[in-house]
């Protein structure tokens, strides 16, 4: 047998096991997944509650919104409008 024969019986032997057992992981991840969408329950949606939202901002909170753009802004700018989002 020369080396080369020898090196493409490796070559062969070798891809055939690396696809053998490529095949074999494929194949018991389905059935992992399978068995799993059938006999383990799914989590029941959670339902959000939707907050309440009030239209009136604080006084408080006026008043900490004025003085940190003041600050910022060194007395330059002024508050105009405070929407809620």
């Amino acid at each position: 047998m020369s080396n080369l024969q020898i090196a493409l019986e490796l070559l062969c032997v070798g891809m055939v096991t690396v696809f053998i057992i490529l095949c074999m992981v494929v194949l018991i991840g389905n059935l992992v997944v399978h068995f799993v969408n059938r006999f383990v329950p799914a989590e029941a949606p959670k339902v959000k509650v939707p907050r309440k939202r009030t239209s009136e901002i604080s006084r408080k909170r006026i008043a900490a919104i004025v003085s940190a753009v003041n600050t910022v802004t060194g007395g330059k700018g002024h508050v105009v409008k405070i929407e809620r989002r």
